[in-house]
């Protein structure tokens, strides 16, 4: 296996972004930051691929036109996944692994704001047997914080106590759109949005995007004084159809847990965009009391669409560069109630690739 690192990383994150449906104008932006954290030009990226969603932009091949951010000559080397980036982190892994390319830029866009998020959601689910009932995204993650409360695997108390830690960690980073904790009482005493779910309990629409550059052996050894070396990447997926598998737990975290060595990992970013599935999270990859979970304030502090996966491991490898930890956990999850998941193991250590 080459070893392979994260080396640059950029972000934007906001309650509405006032701009271009394909996010160009926010992109270019991000693309000069990790040029000029890595040295990088255009002509040194050897893959681009992007995660995003033409439902969310509303138009056909919005991936094309967000393309423009790149520039059009010369030609690129691109491709493109149809959901959060951090798949497509996990494609320009495997493009790095064969060994045709040793550097990729990937990236994610989402403009929440511009429709009913939502509705557009249920675009995701079974179009025969539940897409055509417009059950939301919302209501099915309701669904399963209820089932976890009726079964007593958590409390309500537990679900504040998620959200208290999140908002109050959110203060120290500029991009979260929500942040301020407050005491658990007071959050308990709040009004239901959907029962047995609050507003503070759902992540907050957010637009926003990502990027972030990985680069092979002496390349990233050239680019980065620590790089964060990803020692072990893997995802996998549960059934589509809610009856097919028991919502109160996400196996497929699980599995994916259970494919790297989560073994020393001091700092993990969650990809929870609902406060209970931080806590089925834990359990399904077994982090202990000793890991400090999302000190950036997670998906609950702002959770922009396609992108939020890859923020998730750009925030873990972060903690890598600034000698904070020697090895995080950056986690994303896709699909409804927490049907897909990918981990990605890094450390500050060179050769520990798996």
């Amino acid at each position: 296996m080459r070893d392979v690192a994260v080396v640059g990383f950029a972000q934007r994150q906001m309650k509405e972004f006032d701009g271009s449906p394909t996010m160009v104008e926010l992109l270019v932006p991000l693309f000069a930051d990790v040029y000029e954290q890595t040295g990088f030009s255009k002509g040194d990226i050897g893959f681009w691929c992007s995660g995003s969603s033409d439902y969310l932009a509303g138009r056909s091949f919005s991936f094309v036109q967000a393309v423009d951010a790149i520039g059009a000559l010369p030609p690129v080397n691109e491709s493109h996944v149809e959901m959060d980036a951090a798949w497509a982190l996990y494609e320009a892994w495997i493009k790095i692994q064969t060994g045709e390319v040793d550097t990729a830029l990937i990236y994610g866009f989402g403009k929440s704001s511009a429709g009913l998020l939502r509705r557009t959601l249920t675009m995701q689910l079974d179009p025969y047997t539940l897409t055509p009932l417009w059950p939301d995204n919302v209501s099915l993650a309701a669904l399963q914080a209820r089932l976890g409360l009726e079964q007593g695997q958590w409390d309500e108390k537990a679900m504040a106590e998620v959200v208290q830690r999140s908002l109050t960690d959110a203060e120290s980073n500029e991009y979260a759109v929500r942040k301020g904790g407050s005491s658990v009482p007071d959050l308990l005493a709040r009004p239901l949005y959907a029962d047995p779910l609050r507003k503070h309990d759902c992540a907050p629409i957010t637009d926003g995007a990502a990027a972030l550059v990985l680069a092979a052996g002496d390349r990233a050894r050239d680019v980065a004084d620590r790089p964060a070396w990803i020692s072990g990447i893997a995802h996998n997926v549960d059934p589509l159809h809610l009856g097919a598998r028991d919502l109160t737990r996400s196996p497929s975290a699980g599995r994916a847990a259970a494919a790297v060595d989560l073994g020393g990992v001091e700092v993990a970013e969650l990809h929870a965009p609902f406060s209970h599935q931080e806590l089925v999270l834990r359990k399904e990859l077994g982090l202990g009391e000793d890991v400090r979970i999302n000190p950036s304030g997670g998906a609950l502090a702002s959770n922009p669409m396609f992108s939020s996966g890859l923020i998730r491991i750009g925030e873990a490898a972060g903690r890598i560069w600034s000698g904070e930890c020697d090895r995080t956990l950056g986690h994303a999850t896709s699909g409804p109630a927490l049907q897909q998941n990918l981990v990605c193991v890094m450390s500050g250590d060179e050769g520990a690739a798996s």
